[in-house]
């Protein structure tokens, strides 16, 4: 019973507790809930103002913008108008200037006609009086034209030759004048000195052992040295000097490098002296640049190609009657160009032209042909301009001079060769002789090499040894020789000397 009673009490505590927590729950989510829509209702008041703060600051804006833009855009109609304004003026002056334009070629067109009119009554005029004085005087205009003249002439002839013959005196004298004041400005303003070429070279010892070991066993070394080089070597009693003697300038040159050379290096053989020769021979190939490059440099020209150079540089070791090719070749240069600066003509073309005008002797010993057409061909091959051209293939007058530059590189030429001591004859003349005497004995099949030495009184000729044999080594002297007294003039007499020799070189591996 106690238990029922417990159990019915327990019930009735657990109902009301559950209605009662159930109320407590309520009531607390309503005071909850009051707060928050408390809170939103804050939140909404917030961004309800800031939103209003936020559109009356873009309203402010917005009307400073429209005001500003309203302000810019009466600005632009304003300088619309005023520029408007000014077009309606200059277009209104310009209208007054067509109309006066208009008005005055009206005007001017009339008195065009006027003097038209005025002019065809002075012709009618003329024409009438014309005819009425040849009416009277019973002659034509032209008879009465040449009977005056005529009258004229028989009054005053003797006065008329003699003031002409004091003209043409007067003209002449002062044309020399000018000349001679223009020749001599031009020869002071450009004063080479002149040194003649000589055809040997002395060589300096360090003492007459040397000589010996140049010589060599035999002569070995000689032998082989003047074979390779073209050149005579003369060891004679001169105390510590040798003489390299060669009428080309290039052989005596290379001759001169290469004796030095072994002779500081004191290892004379004949191996040595084929290295040494063919060290020399580069050597002067630079020289030859060089020296063409310094020629450029002294002139002031500097559009000629690079093989152009090289063969101006060549003319180094060319003569003509004595004097250095190169060195004239500058020489015309500036006298040329000198000359054009004081007549009025082209100072850069005949420069140039004086500076190549005798390009052709570079390689005359080896074309056939003038060394005019020869230096034709050149400087066309090397697309050198026609005015150019033109100017330097008539210093010798083979061609007709068509420019006033021809004329000047000629007198230029002439110039530098009458230069007192520039020149030498004899010198020319020996020197051709030798070259002669080499050509002929080229001429011949199977030779090698040929040399002019001891002065011109031996050529010394070296064979192919597998083309010519010993047998016919002694026609071919004798065929020389014949064909040298018919062709040549020499006094005394001249040795031919055929070297036939053949070299076996092998080597042990």
């Amino acid at each position: 019973m106690n238990q029922l009673i417990l159990l019915s009490v327990g019930i009735v505590s657990l109902i009301i507790g559950t209605i009662l927590g159930y109320y407590a729950r309520q009531s607390i989510v309503k005071r909850r809930k009051g707060t928050i829509e408390s809170k939103l209702q804050k939140k909404i008041f917030q961004t309800k103002k800031e939103s209003e703060d936020i559109l009356a600051g873009a309203r402010q804006k917005a009307a400073k913008i429209i005001f500003e833009t309203q302000k810019e855009t009466d600005d632009r109609r304003k300088e619309l108008l005023r520029t408007e304004r000014l077009l309606f003026r200059r277009e209104h002056i310009l209208d007054r200037k067509i109309s006066s334009f208009e008005g005055n070629e009206k005007e001017f067109k009339e008195k065009i006609k006027k003097l038209r009119q005025i002019k065809e009554d002075l012709i009618n005029k003329q024409e009438e009086i014309r005819k009425s004085l040849e009416k009277v005087s019973g002659l034509s205009e032209k008879e009465a034209k040449e009977k005056l003249l005529k009258e004229i002439e028989n009054a005053h002839q003797k006065e008329l030759i003699e003031r002409m013959k004091k003209l043409n005196m007067g003209g002449e004298e002062k044309f020399k004048e000018r000349a001679q004041e223009i020749l001599t400005q031009a020869i002071q303003k450009y004063a080479l000195s002149q040194a003649q070429e000589i055809t040997t070279t002395t060589l300096s010892l360090p003492s007459d052992e040397i000589k010996g070991r140049i010589i060599g066993k035999e002569g070995r070394n000689i032998k082989v040295f003047e074979k390779l080089t073209g050149v005579e070597v003369v060891v004679d009693d001169t105390p510590e000097t040798v003489i390299i003697s060669g009428f080309n300038p290039v052989r005596r040159h290379v001759a001169k490098i290469a004796l030095e050379k072994l002779i500081k290096d004191g290892r004379i053989q004949p191996a040595r002296i084929e290295e040494e020769i063919r060290k020399a021979k580069e050597k002067i190939e630079n020289q030859i640049e060089e020296f063409g490059r310094n020629a450029l440099y002294e002139t002031g020209i500097i559009d000629l190609p690079a093989k152009l150079v090289h063969l101006l540089g060549r003319l180094y070791f060319r003569t003509s009657y004595g004097q250095n090719v190169l060195l004239h070749s500058v020489e015309v240069a500036h006298l040329s160009a000198t000359l054009a600066g004081e007549l009025g003509g082209n100072i850069r073309v005949a420069k140039k032209a004086g500076l190549l005008h005798d390009i052709g002797k570079a390689i005359d010993r080896e074309v056939e042909g003038s060394h005019v057409d020869i230096g034709i061909k050149i400087l066309e091959k090397f697309n050198q301009e026609k005015e150019t051209i033109d100017a330097m293939k008539a210093h010798h007058e083979e061609y007709e001079a068509e420019s006033l530059e021809a004329v000047l590189v000629k007198v230029a030429d002439q110039i530098s060769g009458a230069r007192p001591g520039a020149r030498k004859d004899t010198v020319e003349n020996y020197l051709k002789r030798l070259e002669e005497l080499e050509e002929i004995a080229l001429d011949f099949k199977g030779v090698k090499k040929a040399y002019a030495i001891q002065a011109g009184r031996e050529v010394r000729v070296f064979v192919r040894p597998e083309e010519i044999g010993d047998l016919e080594t002694h026609k071919m002297a004798k065929d020389i020789a014949s064909r040298i007294h018919q062709e040549i003039n020499y006094p005394g007499e001249i040795k031919v000397n055929i070297i036939r020799e053949t070299r076996v070189v092998e080597y042990a591996r």
